[in-house]
C-alpha cells in the first residue's frame, strides 16, 4: 500500500475480458512528504479519481483483488483518495 498523484490518463481501444469499462491513470508514487519515489506507473482507477489527487494505491495481487471481476491482469490499483496527511 502506498500513496501516488494523479498526473494523467491513458486511453484505450481494446482491453483484455474483465477490464471493459476500467479507467486508466497515471499516478506517480510519493512519499508523506509528497515527494517522488519510484517512477510513473499506469494503475486501474477503481474510485473515480481525479487528476491532481492525491490517492491510495495498493500493486500485485492485491490490485487485482481490487477489480471485479477479481483476478484481471493488473499491477497497480487505485483504491481510495486521500483527504489528508498527518507526518
Amino acid at each position: 500500500m502506498y500513496l501516488g498523484q494523479v498526473i494523467g490518463t491513458v486511453v484505450c481501444t481494446k482491453k483484455v475480458k474483465g477490464l471493459e469499462g476500467a479507467r486508466f491513470l497515471v499516478v506517480q508514487p510519493v512519499d508523506h512528504h509528497r515527494q517522488p519515489s519510484g517512477p510513473p506507473e499506469v494503475a486501474v482507477d477503481t474510485v473515480s479519481a481525479a487528476p491532481k489527487t492525491l490517492v491510495y494505491l495498493v500493486g500485485s495481487r492485491e490490485a487485482a483483488l481490487a477489480c471485479d471481476p477479481w483476478f484481471v491482469p493488473v499491477d497497480s490499483a487505485i483504491v481510495g483518495i486521500v483527504d489528508e496527511v498527518d507526518v
